[in-house]
């Protein structure tokens, strides 16, 4: 401070935001609501998840100790931050509403709007902004006038401020479309706006029954439609870690999906639901086939899925049927999800007898014992036997009772070049086995010696993941998740050991 008093005050003042910027960081570390790292050996910071929790063991920091928690050290990896930001003298940043945007300049739109209900964003930022508002509210007034961060214009659903969920929904979607406008009416055609979410769909059952869809994506993608945008292209992006709080123990979303946008054309046309079901039915799957080689998430996959689906239905100017009228974007998701469960049941028809007969009785009794008749019945619909099944290695029979193999019971010296009967179903869980057991390297070797029928074998992992997501079975669905995660690494690790392999001939 020194320094600023004999030079401009500017230069005073921007050490005075990076002092006030380490203390508010440092909040998030020094309070009495910090736990304990066990595998660090250090003070968690309180934000691990959207909310602040209660416990009843709180660490507490030395805030000149120079370690986690430390006021230098807060300090430090702020400046780190700042060293790596562009040295470019025409950026400007700005404050405002997004409903009553005018920026006649802009050219460019890309955002990550509010998760309609998931958190609140403002009631969070109180935590900070006193402490920012103490250290510099005489450099900002305009910008810490208030005792605390105003709320009443927030743009999230919260029951709570509006007094009933139905017209805190109603403010969300008024607001995501004044907001939505905007950006469409100054979105250049050469540029697109790409608008992130990762908010996770969950199935929630209309009262019009028009299908199990997620209110959060519902509401915004109906926004985002009536504002005058089309969706014109999906992408998904890994953008969360994978050892976050939210994401441990947790079929969390790993990605999120970026919705590439451009304006509907005025002389866009309606459609028909025939038209706008034939339409899904067959632009969605080869869609689906290409996230899945671009190595999506099975988590991710019915998230992905929505972009393309969402790109047929936003191509007209509206999808009308006889009986309902016009079509909602909460009918068209149920469409969209339901399209999407049938391509996964029909890449079932890559898989062998063995496979088939395996995947439906994984739908009824996952990895537990039941009947020796049942396993039968079922056996002579798959066109397969109990006792093959027992010698392709993926069934226990024994005392009338039958039950899959689970991955760690499966033979550690299984080869599937020799396997005189060999199925996908072995595939995919030697594959999980080794992943989980050994790491990338062996899995990628597994992978190198199972060759041209990897393909069937993820697509089996997708399938699998999906079947026990919907079926709320966390735990078995993760290890399939892990394996489609890691198969992009698994086959740069097979190509390589197939490389060494021709080398050495």
């Amino acid at each position: 401070m020194r320094d600023g008093g004999s030079g401009p005050s500017a230069y005073a003042d921007a050490v005075s935001i990076y002092l006030g910027t380490a203390l508010s960081r440092l909040s998030d570390i020094g309070n009495a609501f910090c736990g304990w790292e066990v595998s660090k050996t250090q003070v968690r910071h309180v934000f691990t998840r959207q909310a602040i929790p209660m416990i009843w063991d709180f660490a507490e920091n030395n805030v000149f100790g120079r370690s986690a928690g430390d006021y230098g050290v807060s300090l430090e990896n702020m400046a780190k931050a700042l060293d790596r930001l562009p040295n470019a003298d025409n950026g400007k940043s700005s404050q405002s509403d997004a409903q009553r945007l005018s920026a006649e300049n802009l050219r460019i739109f890309s955002t990550d709007p509010p998760y309609y209900d998931n958190i609140a964003y403002a009631d969070l930022s109180d935590f900070f902004y006193i402490w920012l508002r103490q250290a510099l509210g005489a450099i900002y007034p305009e910008l810490f006038g208030t005792l605390a961060v105003p709320k009443t214009e927030e743009l999230v659903a919260t029951p709570e401020r509006h007094g009933s969920r139905a017209s805190a929904e109603e403010f969300f979607l008024d607001g995501m479309k004044g907001a939505m406008r905007r950006i469409s009416l100054q979105t250049r055609e050469e540029f697109p706006a790409t608008i992130y979410y990762a908010f996770k769909q969950s199935e929630i059952r209309k009262e019009d029954g028009a299908g199990e869809v997620s209110t959060g994506w519902e509401t915004f993608l109906e926004a985002l439609t009536e504002s005058g945008f089309r969706i014109t292209g999906t992408w998904p992006m890994r953008t969360e870690l994978g050892n976050r709080m939210l994401g441990i123990g947790t079929n969390a979303l790993a990605s999120s999906i970026v919705l590439v946008c451009r304006r509907r054309p005025a002389d866009a046309r309606p459609a028909s639901w025939g038209e706008f079901r034939q339409a899904l039915q067959s632009a969605l799957p080869p869609a689906v086939v290409e996230l899945q080689k671009a190595g999506i998430a099975p988590v991710d996959l019915a998230q992905a899925a929505i972009g393309p689906g969402m790109a047929v239905f936003t191509h007209w100017s509206g999808v009308f049927d006889q009986d309902r009228g016009k079509v909602s974007v909460g009918q068209a998701l149920a469409l969209i999800n339901e399209v999407l469960d049938q391509t996964l049941v029909e890449q079932e028809g890559d898989f062998d007898a063995d496979t088939r007969w395996a995947l439906a009785w994984f739908t009824e009794h996952h990895f537990d014992e039941s009947e020796y008749g049942i396993a039968e019945t079922l056996s002579k619909a798959k066109n397969t036997s109990v006792e093959g099944l027992v010698e392709a290695g993926i069934l226990r029979s024994r005392g009338g009772r039958v039950r899959l193999l689970r991955p760690e019971e499966l033979p550690e010296d299984w080869n599937p070049i020799t396997d005189r009967r060999l199925t996908v179903w072995e595939m995919v869980h030697h594959l999980v086995r080794v992943l989980e057991a050994e790491g990338e390297a062996a899995a990628g070797q597994l992978l190198r010696r199972i060759g041209g029928r990897a393909e069937t074998a993820r697509a089996l992992a997708h399938l699998l993941y999906a079947l026990c997501d919907r079926q709320k079975r966390p735990a078995e669905a993760r290890p399939y998740n892990a394996l489609v995660l890691s198969w992009p690494e698994l086959q740069k690790l097979a190509r390589e050991e197939s490389g060494r392999r021709q080398s050495l001939l």
